[in-house]
């Protein structure tokens, strides 16, 4: 498999959003890699988008959305979960794709463990689901994507993409900017035809 390139993130949100689907991301923790192929994504605008956490400009919270790209933004939202955004663009324009679903694919006993589920298409079905399943935390905020412990590979797969409105927020809720794999039975949530 090929450690995707930092050229790969240096792009506009709504182009590095539907090619993230079908790619995996790894985690290293100690010994233990787990790993999930992506089918569900959404893409946050910055200053432009009222849904991004960059709306309103430059924060300490926000400071990795704006470059360079190729670098987590993780934050921790209703108290109890980390999310974990892939940051795109420009370095000083703030961009950023959401990771919202995986497949599980390595260290799968590992996941069950940490999320405490049997089922697999329970272990990473939503974006704070996939962060406990891989243990991503405040830890990998501004982690480099091209080299370990945390990264995203391809390995030639190209599954079919649907784009739909956003999910799970109140403003710019009418954007079509998830990015879903139709047939994946690990989307945080079914698409509607």
């Amino acid at each position: 498999m090929k450690v995707l390139p930092r050229s790969f993130y240096a792009r506009p949100a709504l182009e590095v959003a539907p090619d993230l689907l079908g790619t995996i991301l790894c985690r290293r923790k100690g010994r233990a890699v787990t790993s999930g192929r992506i089918v569900e994504v959404e893409a946050y605008l910055g200053e432009a988008d009222p849904a991004s956490h960059a709306y309103r400009g430059l924060t300490n919270r926000n400071r990795a959305m704006f470059g360079p790209p190729g670098h987590a933004y993780v934050y921790f939202t209703y108290g109890s979960h980390h999310c974990m955004n892939v940051v795109t663009g420009s370095e000083g324009v703030a961009m950023a794709v959401l990771i919202r679903a995986l497949e599980p694919v390595d260290g799968i006993p590992i996941m069950k463990r940490r999320r405490r589920r049997e089922r697999v298409v329970d272990l990473a079905s939503g974006p704070g689901k996939l962060t406990q399943a891989l243990s991503i935390g405040a830890e990998d905020y501004g982690s480099d994507l091209t080299r370990e412990p945390l990264w995203i590979c391809q390995d030639g797969a190209r599954p079919e993409v649907v784009r739909t409105l956003r999910i799970g927020i109140s403003r710019g809720a009418d954007l079509p900017y998830r990015f879903a794999v139709p047939g994946s039975p690990c989307l945080s949530r079914r698409i509607r035809r």
